[in-house]
């Protein structure tokens, strides 16, 4: 069974405890939610502007530098998933609920209460747009990056386990396996848990709408709160499914209905002013960015900052251990400029969009005296994005399936929520324990139930502000340790990962052998039979017997490679890859075209490399003996950097 006990007990005695006093105490909590928020506010705001302002200037730093070509895993890995699917995932996981929540109610409520000038202006409807624009921004996606990228990298490059403790590792070493690391990843747990929740209870806040809105549903706690419990079940059923099975296939629903949702809006609505709208906001927005960025109100103080700005970093802050992780194991083979570029902009393009088409269409309704949204908004603020659906064709409809995209990603989010922190607590396994994951989920909901008892919206807005204070400290420490450790790149060294016990002497190539394997041009066919003939005995040999030691390794074969994976809990697992790896055969003409390139012919070599980040090297022509002396080497290199005994 995969537990990390400290990390998984204290946890779940925390998150219980919380839910247990809240549940008990309802008032006394939301006295103690209002009173905390104010103090973030006022003595820790500038720590989170400061902070995020960092964070996206490290992204944009890695995504232009010379960093940006480093692959995500070994140099000859390729991505698990298209990039549609890639798009998809992250997207559902990142801001699902939050743009169906948000996508009227932000820009109509700016519009309405801007934070300084009049309301219901032209000029406060730009602004609301490019005050949304700067929330669901480039700041949001950078926080997601700084976690995501630091955990792809040590985990699917270094061979780290992949949980948050692993970025640390330039800056502490084996500590991360003790108790600095076990606080770092509890951390990330309750960072990670209040996110969710606060996505849950805004998510069931308006669910409840649209059945109110629909159906003639009451909107009740007792109704949230059979909503919360329907729709964890769910989310439950969608875990135990797996990534693959649930995740993936829930998250590419989403994002086919969020696609005919913001179709519909956009042709039904004005089309050519939400257009003409879309760019327009695009250039606000970018020219505004850097004094938006670090504005603070500190000479004219405005509770705005807190209730906005500071909330919205809070809760990236706090869903980034959820958001980074779960993009990291998604993103395998990516380079650092495709993870940085594709995470930063694709997803930020698509919010904008959706923004514009019902941010504007809802101003515009309600500056042109058609629907009194911005009224609506002030009194029900889960409402709203029903009201100007209203205003629109086949209403009936359009809300249905708002409401159905709520529930669907309601479950991506506790589902993709209750994985991440089963990993986290599991050591950084990337296949845990069902029953953890069932339990997680439970505790998604049960929270955000506890969230919504105790104070609703301000108590989620508290949830996610607070809760993600330590971390924003440990993110600083990840963006540093990352640092360090892309600059040990090109030398193929990694902190104390680099020191390794004498590997034993490969038993003695003959000199004719040696001579034969460098001149020799193999077709593919004689690679393939080299890994089936050779390869493979040999790595069956080695998992045959660390099984009888007691290990699982798990060995899986192809035509063009094999992997064999050695799991050791919270210190990682040991991989052993040999690919088949094609090479243009030597030419001597000038000029090429690319057609006449791609058509070159290729001879093939058996490439191995492991988990410990070192370069692929040519196995092809070794016999059993020697490709076994050579994976023992190196796993004996990946014990003594783990100081397993």
């Amino acid at each position: 069974m995969q537990v990390n006990a400290p990390v998984f007990f204290t946890s779940a005695l925390l998150i219980l405890t919380f839910a247990l006093v809240g549940a008990l105490f309802p008032r006394q909590a939301g006295d103690v939610f209002g009173a905390a928020q104010a103090l973030i506010v006022e003595d820790f705001g500038w720590f989170y502007i400061a902070s995020v302002a960092g964070f996206l200037i490290f992204v944009i730093f890695l995504m232009i530098s010379r960093y940006g070509d480093v692959k995500l895993g070994p140099d000859e890995s390729e991505p698990e998933y298209s990039y549609l699917s890639w798009f998809a995932m992250l997207f559902s996981a990142g801001m699902g609920i939050g743009l169906i929540f948000f996508g009227v109610a932000e820009p109509i409520q700016h519009y309405a209460n801007p934070p300084i000038g009049e309301g219901g202006t032209v000029e406060s409807a730009r602004q609301a747009m490019v005050l949304t624009f700067f929330h669901w921004g480039l700041h949001a996606w950078a926080i997601y990056i700084v976690v995501g990228l630091a955990l792809a990298y040590f985990s699917f490059r270094r061979g780290l386990p992949l949980t948050i403790r692993s970025a640390l590792y330039p800056l502490i070493g084996d500590r991360i396996y003790g108790p600095i690391g076990h606080t770092i990843d509890i951390f990330a747990v309750l960072g990670t848990m209040f996110g969710v929740a606060t996505s849950l209870g805004l998510g069931v806040l308006q669910v409840n709408a649209g059945f109110s809105y629909l159906l003639g549903v009451p909107v009740s706690i007792t109704v949230q709160l059979i909503l919360i419990a329907v729709i964890t079940g769910l989310a439950t059923m969608s875990v135990v499914l797996g990534l693959d099975r649930g995740v993936k296939r829930l998250s590419e629903l989403n994002i086919v209905l969020a696609v005919l949702l913001l179709g519909f809006v956009l042709l039904a609505g004005s089309t050519v002013f939400l257009l003409q709208a879309f760019v327009q906001n695009i250039g606000a927005y970018l020219g505004a960015v850097v004094q938006r960025t670090f504005r603070m109100y500190a000479y004219e103080p405005n509770p705005w900052l807190g209730d906005w700005t500071l909330f919205y970093w809070g809760w990236w802050i706090a869903w980034s251990p959820f958001v980074g992780m779960f993009i990291a194991r998604i993103s395998r083979g990516r380079t650092i400029r495709e993870f940085a570029a594709g995470v930063l902009l694709v997803p930020v393009l698509f919010t904008f969009l959706w923004m514009t088409v019902f941010g504007n269409t809802a101003i515009s309704l309600d500056m042109n005296g058609l629907a009194p949204i911005a009224r609506t908004v002030t009194d029900n603020l889960p409402v709203a994005l029903f009201e100007t659906l209203a205003q629109l064709p086949l209403s009936a409809i359009t809300s249905g399936l708002a409401t159905l995209l709520v529930i669907t990603f309601f479950v991506t989010s506790a589902d993709s929520g209750a994985l991440v922190i089963d990993m986290i607590s599991s050591g950084g396994s990337e296949d845990p324990p069902v029953w953890q994951r069932i339990f997680w989920a439970a505790c998604a909901g049960g929270v955000a139930a506890v969230l919504l008892v105790a104070g609703g919206l301000q108590a989620l807005q508290t949830a996610a502000i607070a809760s993600a204070l330590p971390f924003t400290a440990v993110m600083i420490f990840i963006s540093y340790g990352l640092y360090r450790a892309l600059n040990t790149e090109r030398t193929g060294a990694l902190a104390d990962l680099s020191l390794a016990r004498p590997a034993a002497p490969l038993p003695a190539l003959g000199w004719q052998q040696r001579l034969t394997s460098i001149l020799h041009h193999h077709p593919q066919e004689d690679i393939t039979r080299f890994l089936g003939d050779t390869a493979a005995p040999a790595l069956k040999a080695v998992a045959a017997e660390m099984q009888e030691q007691g290990l699982v390794p798990e060995l899986c074969e192809d035509a063009d490679h094999l992997d064999l994976t050695v799991p050791h809990g919270e210190r990682g697992a040991f991989r052993y890859s040999i690919r088949s790896r094609p090479f243009l055969l030597p030419s001597f003409v000038w000029a090429e075209t690319p057609k006449a390139h791609d058509a070159e012919p290729r001879h093939y070599r058996a490439m191995a490399n492991t988990s410990e980040g070192d370069q692929p090297h040519d196995v092809t022509g070794f016999s059993r003996d020697q490709l076994i002396n050579d994976l023992l080497n190196r796993y004996a290199r990946f014990r003594h950097a783990r100081r397993i005994a």
